[in-house]
């Protein structure tokens, strides 16, 4: 697998001082800039890797799936770090918002064209913490209610 999560913000925040062993926020710039971030609409934009270095040990729903919110399965294993990383990014979410700026998530299978990405609208107001999990190839403009 390889996922690529990018969000933007118009915070100004460095991110990068949110780093944890499960979370990492490295900046974008025109050097490092992945192929689906100028479907980002903020002007601050950050690559969101997990503990592997790529996004791919977050919680995500695959295409070809029911696209729902939700928490774990006893039916789908799913293994605690992704589980502990998933709502560690959830909290940095929820802070931005919280925090008054806005926020938008890009989740992108490693080869999906960025005209293939649906973008959906999504309040973290009605998407707890627990249930929450990142829907391949979507774009999330996020907000709190």
């Amino acid at each position: 697998m390889c996922y690529r999560v990018y969000i933007s913000t118009d915070s100004d925040e460095d991110l990068s001082k949110r780093n944890s062993e499960l979370v990492h926020f490295e900046k974008v710039t025109d050097a490092n800039t992945g192929s689906c971030t100028y479907l980002l609409d903020l002007p601050n934009k950050w690559y969101v890797g997990s503990k592997t270095g790529c996004s791919c040990t977050f919680r995500h729903l695959a295409v070809g799936s029911d696209f729902e919110f939700g928490g774990p399965e006893d039916w789908c294993e799913e293994e605690q770090d992704n589980l502990d990383a998933t709502k560690e990014l959830y909290r940095t979410l929820d802070y931005l918002l919280s925090s008054g700026h806005k926020v938008d998530l890009v989740d992108q299978w490693y080869d999906t064209k960025p005209e293939a990405i649906t973008t959906l609208d999504v309040s973290l107001d009605k998407v707890s913490e627990s249930d929450f999990m990142m829907f391949e190839n979507h774009k999330f403009r996020l907000k709190k209610d």
